[in-house]
């Protein structure tokens, strides 16, 4: 599946603003740059129109220029990636790509290499799930990863002693690059495939699901994730920003959840659940 990609010039005051606009008009990835932010969407969800129309909204308070381009079926964010520098969460993690060094002052190294993926701990949701999950015991549990990109949060589940970790995301590539990640980091107990929440046996109990997604697909899937959820078992979530936490909670108050845990940054939210 190709991607469109939408670069923006505009004040860096509107980044993080029209970044939560874009994300209810279903673009996946924002990368920030130097003019403003570029935003990727398969090339089946892009709505020129719906990206004027957004756009017009804010013509009075600042300026913004696009350009939009269709992205072949390839590492199109290699630029960035050629830019990889190590990320550290909670002194506990480090998260580096394979061609740089282990330091052996970290709890947890994993290595990822994000190849056409998301997810690499630079983006504040994925870094406040890995730090969100250090608060949990994953010894001996069953998780679910859902809409698992690189398959990160997968591999620290398993290296903080996971029995069994299932991840899923609709993308091809993604998937490939989870299961080799999984493999770099010796983590056998982590199953990927490709699908979504529906192509998970409604049978199965988990003790942690991770969705690190966005608000949209939170709100309608969070009932399904209580469901899979053994009883005290955990929900861990982001992809949002705070001003959409309180529909998030609402929600999973709503599908039988009590609130654990919240934490934000730079206006990007993760929140902890318990049944």
């Amino acid at each position: 599946m190709n991607y469109m990609e939408l670069q923006l010039r505009l004040s860096p005051d509107y980044t993080d603003i029209l970044t939560a606009e874009l994300a209810e008009l279903g673009f996946e990835s924002f990368v920030e740059t130097d003019e403003g932010l570029n935003a990727y969407i398969t090339e089946p969800d892009f709505d020129e129109k719906a990206v004027q129309e957004l756009i017009a909204k804010y013509d009075s308070q600042t300026a913004i220029a696009y350009e939009v381009s269709s992205l072949e079926k390839r590492n199109w964010n290699a630029e960035w990636e050629r830019d990889y520098e190590p990320i550290e969460v909670a002194s506990q993690v480090r998260v580096r790509a394979s061609f740089h060094e282990l330091d052996a002052r970290f709890r947890y190294d994993i290595v990822i290499n994000p190849k056409m993926s998301f997810g690499t701990g630079h983006h504040e949701t994925t870094a406040m799930m890995l730090e969100q999950q250090l608060s949990l015991d994953f010894a001996d549990k069953a998780v679910l990863d859902v809409g698992s990109g690189t398959g990160i949060l997968a591999v620290l589940a398993a290296k903080m002693g996971a029995q069994d970790v299932l991840a899923f995301d609709i993308e091809e590539w993604a998937v490939e690059n989870a299961r080799e990640n999984a493999e770099l980091n010796d983590c056998p107990q982590v199953t990927v495939f490709q699908g979504t929440i529906a192509d998970v046996d409604p049978s199965n109990r988990y003790d942690i699901v991770l969705a690190n997604i966005n608000r949209n697909v939170l709100l309608a899937e969070i009932p399904t994730y209580t469901d899979l959820l053994k009883t005290d078992g955990y929900l861990l979530v982001s992809g949002f920003y705070e001003h959409d936490a309180l529909d998030i909670q609402q929600k999973a108050i709503e599908a039988g959840l009590r609130p654990v845990r919240s934490m934000t940054n730079r206006e990007w939210t993760s929140l902890v659940f318990q049944k």
